[in-house]
């Protein structure tokens, strides 16, 4: 079972298209699917929007009276998917936006990597259509860089991107390491960043797929917030575990050690004094062959 989850806030232009563009994929696909969509306090009629759907499509749809920001509704979207699976090792969970930016025709890519052996697929950014505030730009640039030493796989993709696959089982066992408190406390980019460095422990292999943003078709303004998002990421890399000397080099393998030279006067024959060198002769044995005997 694929369970694709969505949360969603103020999102009633793009949700329902979304919805149907993932209905026609996922036909296409041939593998069973269940959408989860999280309502989180919207004002805009996104609830008014995704009701018809839910007659349509294989669907479950939350709903919190009052916003609770993105990374609660994240993690609220994922233990409904783990508590619905009853096959965590080979059930998928895709995590999409509700803006549709981020394509469905996509996921089949991400779940066949996971089919490959992989416990996490993320993405990678191929292209992007539309406008980029410079704010995003020298984000995308930066933030990476404040990570660099935390205790992500490297090939899981960008961190900050939310596009991903991931199997059920690791996801499960994250929760799990929580004993009860919350999965996530950073919001925003960081928040998909924090999510991958839950999961990482769990997995026991990360792989990664390109996919296109397209800005042009969400209907609302950015939420994007650079400062914000600066300063959740200094946060959570300051608190997250760091790389390991095993995980820094499986993901930055160390160059070849380049041979020791050796002294000249090292590498020049040290004389034998008073001995000359012994020459060989041949002697016969008892067979009557030839065999080589040092001269005493």
């Amino acid at each position: 079972m694929i369970y694709i989850c969505i949360p969603a806030l103020d999102e009633a232009p793009t949700v329902g298209v979304l919805l149907w563009r993932i209905r026609q994929v996922m036909t296409e696909f041939r593998r069973d699917f269940h959408i989860i969509v999280l309502d989180d306090g919207s004002t805009d009629g996104t609830s008014e929007v995704l009701a018809p759907y839910g007659r349509v499509l294989p669907l479950t749809l939350l709903r919190n009276e009052q916003p609770r920001g993105y990374a609660a509704a994240l993690e609220q979207v994922l233990r409904e998917a783990v508590s619905r699976s009853t096959h965590p090792k080979r059930d998928t969970v895709v995590v999409l936006q509700a803006d549709f930016t981020e394509p469905p025709d996509e996921i089949p890519a991400l779940v066949k990597r996971l089919e490959g052996g992989a416990d996490v697929v993320g993405s990678t950014l191929g292209s992007v259509q539309g406008e980029v505030t410079r704010g995003m730009r020298w984000s995308r640039r930066g933030l990476p860089w404040l990570l660099s030493g935390a205790a992500l796989p490297r090939e899981g993709g960008d961190p900050f991107l939310g596009f991903r696959a991931y199997r059920v089982q690791v996801i499960r066992r994250a929760l799990q390491d929580r004993e009860g408190a919350p999965l996530l406390t950073s919001q925003g980019w960081a928040a998909n960043a924090e999510l991958l460095m839950r999961v990482a422990p769990h997995a026991r292999r990360a792989d990664q797929a390109p996919v296109e943003i397209r800005y042009t078709r969400r209907e609302r303004a950015t939420r994007f917030e650079p400062w914000a998002a600066l300063r959740e990421t200094w946060a959570l890399a300051r608190r997250a575990p760091r790389r390991g000397p095993a995980t820094a080099a499986a993901a930055d393998p160390a160059p070849a050690v380049a041979a020791t030279p050796i002294p000249a006067e090292a590498a020049e024959p040290v004389p034998t004094e008073g001995r000359p060198p012994r020459r060989r002769r041949k002697r016969g044995n008892r067979e009557g062959n030839i065999q080589d005997r040092p001269e005493e």
